[in-house]
C-alpha cells in the first residue's frame, strides 16, 4: 500500500483494523485507556491521544525506542516509511516500531507511520536538537557560513549541537554569541537564553543526525557473591537497623523534637538526634521516615506539637525480630516519600525537612520496586556495581524519574542496604520474598538466618558489658535502661556510668534490682567497681525531691539546701527558701531536675502527696498516627479473559455507533409514539437474541441512544441486556422513539 493511499486513515480506523489480540495488549500496557470502559473505538482513539496518557506511555520506552520515536518526529509531520526511519537511525528499527505501535504511540502501516498528536509537543527537542528555524522566528540559516567561523564561535555551536540545544548566555556586543545571532545561526529567546535551530544542529552532526544511538542496554559490571554471604551481611544490617530505630524512638520519648510550623523536624533537633545515635543525618532521615510511615512515630496535636512514639511502638518492641523488620521494610517499600531529599533545598531555597509534606513523592514507591526488580532479575548472588546499575536503569526507562532519576536509584540502593533488604549489593533471599509481597516467606527466611537471642552478657572490669549477638527483648530493654551503647557491630558494647545508673533508679529500679540484674544476666563475675558504683549512686539518689509550684525542692539536710542557695552555677533556677527544709523555684519541674543533675546532684521527683514519681511508667506517646502502615491499594490487574471481553464490548459499541450513523434517527421525536413496526422489531429481536439500537427519552426529557440485546417485551416494558456492561435494563415502551437492528460484520 502506498503512503498516499492511506493519508485519509485516522487513528480510529487503524485501531479498528487491529486484531483483538493487539487491542488486548494495548489495554494491558496502557490501563488508563480502559477506565472507565470506552464506549467504542473512537473514544479509545481519543483517550490514546490525551497528553498525560501519552506521557505515561513514553515512560515505558527504553532509550532505543525513544531514539526511533525522535527520528519519526524529525521526519514528520506527514506519513513516514520504516525505511526512512532505518536510514536516519542507522539500525534496524522493526522491533522498536512494533513496540511503539503496540502502545499506540505511533500508528499506521510500515510505509505510512504517524506519531500520535501530542508526541511532537512532548518531544519538543527530539534527539537533543532544537526547534526548526521558522518556529524560532528565523529565516533559513546560512549553513554555508560554517567555514568562516572562528574557534570560539564553532565551540559554542558544537556544544549546543551535542544537546541540549538551549543554553544560558549573556549576549553582549563583540562576543561569539552575539556574532552567531547576527548571522542567523542562533536564536535569542530572552536576554540570557539562546537556542540552536534544528537545521544548524543537523548540519553540525553530519552523518550522525541523532547523535549517539544506543541500540542495546549498557553491560552491567557485577561481581558474584556467595548467597550465604549476601544473607549474612543483610541479616547483620537488619539487626543494626532495628537497634537504631528503637534507640531513635527512645530518644524521641526522652526529649521530643518539636514539630515545625511547616511540618517535619528542625535542623537543631536532627543534629542532636544524630549525635546521640552516632549516625549521619542522611541515615537519620531514613529512619525517621520509615518509623513515621510504619506508624511508630507521630506528631502530637496538643499545644507543644512534639514528635513522640505512638502506642504502636510498645507493641512493635515486643514482636519477634523478623516481624519487627518486616514492618519497617514493608513501610519503606511502599511509602510515597523520598527520604533522600531531606536536607536539600527547594526552588524557594527552603530546606526540606524529614517528616514534612515536602518529601512526599507519589512516584517514590514504584521507583523502589522497579530498582529492586532489576536486582531480582540478576542471577542469585550477582551484585551489580551501583553506577553500572544506575546507567542500565537509565537506558531501560530514560523518561522515568525526572531530573532526579539517577539520584533516586542511588538512594534506593543505599536505603535497601541500610535496612538489610540487600547485602553486599545483591538482593537477599528474604528481600526477594518481600518484593514478591510474600510476607510470610520473607519473615520465615529471615528468622532462619537470625542468631539465637542471648540471655547473658559479659561484664568487664572497665564497667562495660559486651553482647556478642542480639539480646532477648527483655534483657535488651533492661540493659538499655541501665547502660549506654558505646559501639555496635558484630558485638554491642554497653557502657555503665553514674548517669545511666541514675536513669535506671529514676525508672523505678532499686539498687537491689540492679545488683540482681547483673548477677543473673552476666556470664562473668560482677566487677567490684560496678557494685560500688551502684551503691554510691543509690545512696545519693533521692536526697533531693522536686515538685511543682512551678517547682519546689525539699530536703531534710539543711546544709545541702544552704549549699544550693549559694551555688553560682544554678543561679538561673531563681531559688527562694520558704522554710528551713523547703526551697521553691521559678522554673518547671522537668527543667529543675535536668539542671540540678547537670550540676552533679541527684534529685528525685515526688507527687503532690509526697510519693516518689517513677518516670519510666510515664511513657510519653503520640495519641494517634499520622502515617498509615497498610500497603497502598494496588489496582487488580485484569485477566486476559477480562481484557478480551472488554475488546468484544468495544467492537459491539463501535458497530452500533457506525450503524447509527448509517441510519440516523431523529432524537427529538416525542415519547408516546412507539409504532407497531417498532414493537414487532423488538419482539423479533428478543426471540432471536439479536442486538438492537434504541433511541430513548427518559423522564427528564433527555434523549439517549444505546445498543442492547432484548430479552422480553410485555406489560408496557422492554427488558434488555447491555453486552458491554453485562447489566440488565428496563425501558418503558412508550419512551422508545426508534429502534434499529444492529447488523454484525
Amino acid at each position: 500500500m502506498a503512503a498516499a493511499s492511506v493519508e485519509w486513515m485516522t487513528l480510529s480506523d487503524w485501531l479498528r483494523g487491529r486484531p483483538d489480540a493487539a487491542l488486548v495488549a494495548l489495554l494491558r500496557r496502557r490501563p488508563d485507556l480502559a477506565v472507565p470502559a470506552p464506549g467504542d473505538l473512537g473514544v479509545l482513539a481519543n483517550r490514546a491521544t490525551v497528553r498525560l496518557s501519552v506521557v505515561r506511555a513514553l515512560e515505558q520506552l527504553d532509550a532505543f525506542a525513544l531514539s526511533v520515536l525522535d527520528a519519526l518526529v524529525l521526519l514528520g509531520p506527514s506519513a513516514v516509511s520504516i525505511k526512512e526511519v532505518d536510514r536516519l537511525v542507522g539500525a534496524d528499527v522493526t522491533a522498536a516500531v512494533d513496540r511503539l505501535r503496540e502502545l499506540a504511540v505511533i500508528w499506521g502501516a510500515d510505509d505510512a507511520l504517524h506519531a500520535v498528536g501530542p508526541v511532537p509537543q512532548i518531544l519538543i527537542y527530539p534527539a537533543g536538537l532544537g526547534r526548526p528555524a521558522t518556529a524560532l522566528g528565523l529565516k533559513q540559516p546560512p549553513l554555508a557560513d560554517f567555514d568562516d567561523l572562528d574557534a570560539a564561535e564553532r565551540d559554542v555551536l558544537d556544544r549546543l549541537a551535542a544537546g541540549p540545544p538551549v543554553g544560558a548566555a549573556q549576549v553582549r556586543p563583540d562576543t561569539p554569541v552575539a556574532d552567531l545571532i547576527a548571522r542567523g545561526l542562533l536564536a535569542r529567546l530572552d536576554p540570557g537564553t539562546v537556542e540552536l535551530p534544528r537545521e544548524v544542529g543537523l548540519a553540525l552532526r553530519g552523518d550522525r543526525p541523532l547523535g549517539g544511538v544506543s541500540t542495546v542496554a549498557p553491560p552491567l559490571s557485577a561481581v558474584q557473591v556467595d548467597l550465604a554471604t549476601v544473607d549474612g551481611t543483610g541479616t547483620g544490617q537488619v539487626l543494626e537497623s532495628l537497634r537504631l530505630v528503637s534507640a531513635l524512638l527512645d530518644a524521641c520519648a526522652d526529649s521530643p523534637p518539636a514539630v515545625l510550623r511547616s511540618g517535619g523536624i528542625g535542623v537543631r533537633d536532627l543534629r542532636r538526634l544524630a549525635r546521640r545515635l552516632d549516625i549521619d543525618e542522611a541515615v537519620l532521615a531514613l529512619l525517621l521516615e520509615v518509623a513515621g510511615h510504619a506508624g511508630l512515630l507521630d506528631g502530637t496535636a496538643d499545644a507543644h506539637h512534639e514528635w513522640l512514639p505512638t502506642p504502636a511502638f510498645d507493641t512493635w518492641v515486643a514482636l519477634p525480630t523478623e516481624q519487627r523488620w518486616l514492618r519497617l521494610a514493608t513501610a519503606w517499600l511502599d511509602m510515597p516519600r523520598q527520604p533522600g531529599l531531606a536536607g536539600s533545598r527547594d526552588d524557594r531555597d527552603h530546606v526540606l525537612a524529614p517528616l514534612s509534606d515536602d518529601l512526599a513523592r507519589s512516584a517514590a514507591a514504584p521507583a523502589r520496586r522497579r530498582i529492586l526488580a532489576a536486582l531480582a532479575d540478576q542471577p542469585k548472588g550477582c551484585a551489580p556495581a551501583p553506577e553500572s546499575l544506575v546507567a542500565w536503569l537509565a537506558w531501560q526507562a530514560p523518561r522515568q524519574g525526572g531530573r532526579q532519576r539517577d539520584d533516586v536509584a542511588r538512594w534506593a540502593l543505599s536505603e535497601a542496604e541500610m535496612l538489610g533488604i540487600t547485602g553486599r549489593g545483591a538482593l537477599t533471599s528474604y528481600g526477594a520474598a518481600l518484593l514478591r509481597e510474600a510476607d510470610g516467606d520473607a519473615a520465615h527466611l529471615l528468622a532462619g538466618r537470625l542468631p539465637a537471642p542471648l540471655s547473658e552478657v559479659l561484664l568487664q572490669a572497665d564497667l562495660t558489658a559486651i553482647a556478642p549477638g542480639p539480646l532477648e527483648p527483655r534483657l535488651a530493654h533492661d540493659l538499655a535502661q541501665v547502660a549506654d551503647v558505646e559501639s555496635s557491630g558484630g558485638a554491642t558494647v554497653y557502657r555503665i556510668t553514674a548517669q545511666s545508673v541514675r536513669r535506671a533508679l529514676d525508672g523505678g529500679r532499686s539498687a537491689g534490682d540492679l545488683h540482681e540484674l547483673f548477677r543473673a544476666r552476666s556470664r562473668t563475675p560482677v566487677p567490684q567497681a560496678l557494685t560500688y558504683l551502684i551503691d554510691d549512686v543509690a545512696r545519693r539518689h533521692g536526697g533531693l525531691r522536686t515538685g511543682s509550684m512551678q517547682s519546689y525542692l525539699r530536703c531534710n539536710d539543711e546544709a545541702l539546701l544552704d549549699e544550693l542557695m549559694n551555688h553560682r552555677g544554678i543561679a538561673d533556677l531563681r531559688l527562694r527558701r520558704i522554710a528551713p527544709t523547703v526551697v521553691v523555684s521559678g522554673v518547671r519541674t522537668r527543667e529543675l531536675l535536668d539542671l540540678l543533675r547537670a550540676a552533679g546532684y541527684a534529685p528525685m521527683q515526688e507527687s503532690a502527696d509526697g510519693s516518689v514519681v517513677i518516670t519510666a511508667d510515664e511513657q510519653r506517646r503520640a495519641p494517634k498516627r499520622r502515617f498509615g502502615v497498610r500497603r497502598p491499594a494496588v489496582p487488580t490487574q485484569p485477566t486476559d479473559d477480562q481484557l478480551a471481553a472488554a475488546v468484544t464490548a468495544l467492537r459491539a459499541g463501535d458497530r452500533a455507533v457506525r450503524e447509527a450513523r448509517r441510519s440516523p434517527v431523529n432524537l427529538s421525536t416525542l415519547p408516546g409514539v412507539t409504532t407497531a413496526a417498532t414493537l414487532e422489531l423488538l419482539q423479533r429481536a428478543a426471540r432471536d437474541r439479536h442486538q438492537v439500537w434504541l433511541s430513548y427519552v427518559d423522564s427528564a426529557g433527555n434523549a439517549t441512544a444505546r445498543v442492547v440485546r432484548p430479552l422480553s417485551v410485555g406489560g408496557g416494558f422492554l427488558r434488555a441486556e447491555d453486552d458491554r456492561t453485562a447489566t440488565l435494563h428496563t425501558f418503558a415502551l412508550h419512551r422508545i422513539t426508534a429502534a434499529a437492528r444492529v447488523e454484525t460484520q
